[in-house]
């Protein structure tokens, strides 16, 4: 072979390649604007320039009523009944991404959001398939799914929402500080807490509080800087939260007992434990705590 020919075939190769990609550069930023243009049309109510947007035997599946038309006369008559209902409706089109099949087949994925004026706003996940005739980018097929909803426990834990925030004891140079908190959606409570003497940190740890749905139970699980760890069931009384726990140490053994946190005003509530057992030998019981809650800081 000549020694210039492999050179000369990698360049040929890369000159290929950088013009493949600047056409599909293009490509998508031709997709992403027939996206702004197709929303524009919608809010305008426009169905027979909307149906402009398809490929002659494109076919649309109505996802509020299943009806599926193919082709751009049914598709605009489709629309045109669309529009009817929707009245001050807008749509708003967020393009995630644009993904080349071929060079004439295109996968466009993103959120599509209908905002009424009086209402909340309904947003669906979609993924059209874009097809190119006659250097021309057209919908050949759409499919929407509404977005998974997050579930929230926050109605059964409500209940417990006085908790968040910064609580503190110092009885005797042994300090007890709790922090709690929401996590994200509201679906569980979490307290992380340290106890410590003098400058010294004697203990740390954290504690989630959640709803069980299969014992129908506010339930919590609780990790400690020592190896410990624990869980309980938690069960409202009045003012008084009865916290029925159970303990692995870090050695192993077996311990139990039961606390009672019982709210005294909104800045503080008193725990107590008894009922306590360590491998079967009972233990004293622990008399009530003042615990307040801090002041946020400016």
């Amino acid at each position: 072979m000549n020694r210039f020919c492999f050179p000369l075939t990698l360049c040929a190769w890369a000159a290929a390649a950088s013009l493949a990609l600047a056409d599909q550069a293009a490509d998508e930023a031709a997709i992403r604007k027939n996206a702004e243009a197709y929303v524009t049309a919608y809010n305008n109510h426009d169905a027979k320039l909307l149906a402009s947007f398809w490929s002659p035997d494109a076919v649309y599946q109505n996802p509020q009523t299943g009806t599926e038309v193919t082709g751009q006369e049914a598709i605009a008559a489709e629309f045109t009944d669309i529009f009817k209902e929707l009245g001050d409706g807008k749509l708003a089109v967020e393009v995630k991404s644009v993904v080349f099949v071929s060079p004439t087949v295109a996968i466009e994925r993103g959120v599509a959001t209908v905002k009424q004026p009086k209402a909340d706003p309904e947003s669906t996940d979609y993924t059209a398939v874009n097809v190119k005739r006659d250097g021309k980018w057209l919908l050949d097929r759409v499919s929407e799914e509404a977005p998974p909803i997050a579930i929230s426990n926050y109605d059964k834990l409500k209940d417990l929402e006085w908790m968040i925030g910064k609580w503190a004891n110092e009885e005797q140079g042994s300090r007890v500080e709790l922090t709690c908190k929401w996590t994200k959606n509201q679906t569980f409570i979490t307290r992380t807490f340290s106890v410590t003497t003098g400058d010294q940190l004697d203990m740390s740890g954290i504690q989630v509080i959640g709803w069980d749905a299969s014992a129908n139970k506010v339930r919590s699980w609780l990790f400690d800087s020592d190896g410990g760890f624990s869980e309980a069931t938690w069960t409202k009384k009045d003012k008084k939260w009865i916290i029925d726990s159970t303990a692995t140490l870090p050695d192993g053994r077996k311990a139990s007992e039961i606390n009672v946190m019982k709210i005294v005003d909104d800045n503080s509530f008193t725990w107590q434990s008894s009922g306590r057992e360590l491998d079967g030998e009972i233990l004293p019981n622990i008399a009530p705590i003042k615990i307040a809650r801090v002041p946020e800081s400016k």
